[in-house]
């Protein structure tokens, strides 16, 4: 009854099934080429590099905390002009 034979309920696709097994493993044939170190460099210092410099310029920039409606996010706001009689 349940579990008896070695029946294959789906056709096995050999060209898929060498794609899979070298995704599962692909730690084991990983090799540092140009392109490959290009992206391990761009996403570990480039890209973090660019997020930081971008944190950094607008860290100091805005002041959320207690503003109303109308006035400025900007922590140093420019001076209100004085209007002229």
């Amino acid at each position: 009854m349940a579990g008896g034979g070695h029946f294959q309920p789906v056709r096995l696709d050999p060209a898929l099934e060498r794609w899979n097994f070298m995704r599962e493993n692909v730690y084991q044939n990983f090799k540092f080429t140009k392109r490959a170190t290009r992206s391990v460099l761009l996403f570990t210092l480039v890209f973090p590099a660019v997020i930081a410099g971008i944190a950094i310029r607008y860290d100091n920039k805005y002041d959320w905390a207690g503003k109303l409606k109308g006035e400025s996010l900007l922590r140093n706001a420019p001076a209100a002009k004085a209007e002229e009689e």
